[in-house]
């Protein structure tokens, strides 16, 4: 087993630190990685917040079309991240960014990832995320574009997008008619120049509606009296 990252992790529940290791993870790894996904369910509050992947969509991945890294307190799989290598079909996430189609082959999704609860507290999602974007070179293909969707009251995992400098391009629905945010990150050009912001509360679909139909994106977002607002700009192209 190659070892992607090493350090030390705190059991929340136990208050109890452990030792923490990353490594890709392959088939043989199929049965924790779903335990890891049933428990991540059982305590959402919220259960549409996650779009869970199905044992064949798991295996579709695993099978050489993307890439899992897995993270590891002890001998124990707490969390997992995953990129997958997309087909192309009507509900790629490139048309939803406007990307011609000569592009859709140059974008790679950040699929789900998951963290037992007990080990939340721990920027454990960021960890996995930094890791397994260095991995990202060794898939096959010449990829540019970063892409995933996020449900908009899913706090934690919009703090994990924008933390990664993504931004929202667009709001619109997929999983059967659920609104989703579809973020990006452009790799070769990650910073957004711009010349005007707006702002909109995250339960406003209809006024963020208006803006990404004006050109802006979400770039952040932020409490104001109490309620969370997404942050857009008008990036200058």
């Amino acid at each position: 087993m190659k070892v992607l990252y090493e350090g030390t992790i705190t059991n929340q529940v136990l208050r109890k630190k452990l030792p923490l290791r990353m490594k890709r993870l392959y088939l043989e790894d199929l049965p924790a990685i779903e335990a890891v996904q049933e428990a991540v369910i059982a305590d959402l509050r919220e259960k549409t917040a996650l779009h869970p992947l199905s044992t064949e969509e798991f295996l579709f991945i695993l099978n050489e079309r993307g890439l899992m890294v897995g993270a590891y307190a002890e001998e124990e799989l707490i969390g997992f991240r995953a990129l997958l290598i997309p087909e192309i079909d009507e509900e790629h996430l490139g048309y939803d960014i406007g990307l011609p189609e000569s592009e859709l082959h140059r974008v790679i999704y950040q699929e789900i990832s998951a963290v037992l609860p007990a080990f939340r507290g721990n920027r454990l999602q960021q960890k996995l995320a930094d890791v397994i974007m260095k991995e990202l070179p060794k898939l096959p293909g010449n990829f540019r574009y970063v892409c995933c969707t996020v449900a908009p009251m899913n706090i934690p995992s919009l703090k994990d997008k924008f933390t990664q400098d993504m931004h929202i391009a667009a709001l619109t629905e997929k999983y059967g008619s659920k609104e989703r945010y579809v973020c990006v990150k452009d790799l070769e050009n990650p910073s957004i120049s711009y010349s005007e912001s707006a702002a909109a509360k995250l339960d406003d679909f209809s006024k963020q509606h208006q803006l990404f139909d004006a050109g802006y994106v979400g770039v952040n977002f932020q409490m104001r009296n109490g309620f969370h607002e997404i942050q857009f700009v008008k990036p200058i192209l």
